[in-house]
């Protein structure tokens, strides 16, 4: 009986620790959901983790020139405005399909020092989807909110769409996934945060997986050459 009032006496306080811990970190959250909190305090242990077991490191790259042109695609923003892809000729940019229940969505905060640190040479643009686990049922304008209040994202987000090879997939996303398209890429997005580099001729260069971070060292590496 000592012993398991010991283990319950344990238990108790590791739960009242982790919460405080989750507590800690999201003390400037706002209109999070108790999940999104406890996602964004694990976040560091998540990344990890993956990285420990190969989950969704996968890297991938290339550079044939596309036979269907980067310039020639137009999306939506999320405000309604159309970006016309031939705007962005002369950067590179970074693609990624977002979501805000997800494990991995604390990388807002990376994109958006991605953005900061390379405004001159990098535009980032996110692509929020509800393709996986549906960790993105909110609408546009809760995406938005959410991404600005807690991250503070500048950097364009498109309407939420679908990312994954469909019927419905983002004309975007069926240029970076069909090789007849962008040259050599076949592979979809494994999972939210997947991050897609074209170059400044529009010629897709870079598949990261979830897993790898938009601040790590080959990622850096792929945004300065």
């Amino acid at each position: 009986m000592k012993k398991l009032k010991r283990i319950i006496i344990v238990l108790l306080v590791l739960v009242v620790t982790f919460a405080i811990y989750v507590a800690i970190v999201n003390r400037n959250s706002k209109n999070m959901t108790y999940r999104q909190k406890i996602l964004k305090a694990v976040y560091p242990a998540l990344m990890w983790f993956t990285k420990l077991v190969n989950k969704n490191t996968k890297e991938l790259s290339g550079e044939k020139e596309p036979p269907v042109s980067f310039y020639s695609l137009k999306g939506q923003k999320n405000n309604g405005d159309t970006l016309d892809f031939a705007d962005l000729k002369g950067k590179k940019v970074m693609l990624v399909n977002t979501a805000s229940d997800c494990g991995y969505t604390n990388q807002y905060a990376d994109l958006q020092k991605l953005a900061d640190d390379f405004k001159d040479k990098l535009i980032v643009i996110g692509f929020p989807a509800n393709d996986f686990k549906e960790q993105e049922k909110g609408t546009d304008s809760d995406i938005a909110e959410f991404c600005k209040i807690n991250f503070g994202v500048t950097f364009p987000l498109m309407q939420k769409s679908s990312v994954i090879k469909s019927a419905e997939q983002n004309s975007v996303f069926q240029w970076l996934t069909d090789s007849s398209k962008n040259g050599w890429n076949v592979k979809p997005p494994s999972w939210n945060f997947t991050k897609f580099i074209v170059n400044e001729q529009g010629v897709l260069t870079n598949y990261f997986g979830p897993s790898i971070s938009p601040l790590d060292k080959d990622v850096l590496k792929a945004i300065k050459e």
